[in-house]
């Protein structure tokens, strides 16, 4: 004890700081620093470890876009790039896609005469379907983009039709000469007036058929987008 100058004491402070603390408040801190070295733990073991952030009830977590580190590895200088390689074989390919169309033309032709010879049968009736279905699929990669709903059309016909010997054959002259017309009229200034007009025309004509053949309305599954490749067999 000191005695200050006015004859009273003065005690040193009581109270010193001894480092310890509450149980709870211990226990509080050990807790939010387990959840701290845990959630530094869980996004830091490896480079590609997701960032999880903690908020109490609930965690986030943001994983790596794994997908940026390879595409920057592909696109550096000095190596390959397949997207480019890709463009590039396309481009030098292109020049033969209008020799290409017009054998898938040939061939759907080649199909009809077949058709109009022999008459529908499970033999004629594939190579058709198929001839028209090619072109359907491959007309825009082709550069055609307005053949394929000609050629849908009369995939749809002989889809629909359950028995093919009751297809007109006018019908399907219509069909044939209508992608080879589209095709061959590609680039001009008639062409997607000529192929919008042909397309809504063989789709009304085969709604009108398809009604006579279902008893006046469209058969149920008519509204399928993706028709088997193979059509079905003929009934006996």
């Amino acid at each position: 004890m000191t005695s200050g100058r006015g004859g009273g004491k003065t005690g040193k402070p009581t109270g010193k700081p001894t480092g310890k603390t509450s149980a709870g408040e211990s226990s509080s801190n050990k807790s939010s620093s387990s959840k701290s070295s845990s959630s530094k733990s869980s996004s830091s073991k490896t480079p590609d470890a997701p960032k999880v952030t903690n908020y109490g009830d609930h965690a986030v977590i943001v994983p790596k876009n794994l997908l940026r580190k390879a595409w920057a590895r592909n696109a550096a200088p000095g190596l390959p790039d397949p997207v480019a390689d890709a463009e590039r074989a396309l481009a030098a390919l292109s020049g033969e896609f209008a020799g290409w169309m017009d054998n898938e033309c040939e061939r759907l032709d080649a199909a009809r005469k077949a058709v109009k010879a022999k008459g529908f049968d499970a033999e004629t009736r594939q190579a058709l379907y198929h001839a028209a279905h090619d072109i359907k699929g491959q007309a825009a990669t082709l550069g055609f983009p307005r053949a394929a709903a000609a050629a849908a059309s009369l995939c749809r016909l002989i889809e629909r039709t359950i028995d093919s010997k009751r297809i007109p054959l006018a019908l399907v002259d219509q069909h044939v000469d209508a992608v080879r017309a589209i095709v061959r009229e590609h680039g001009t200034a008639r062409a997607e007036v000529l192929a919008d007009t042909l397309s809504a025309k063989l789709r009304e004509i085969v709604d009108e058929h398809l009604k006579s053949e279902n008893g006046g309305r469209l058969p149920d599954d008519d509204e399928v987008l993706s028709p088997p490749t193979v059509p079905r067999s003929d009934g006996p």
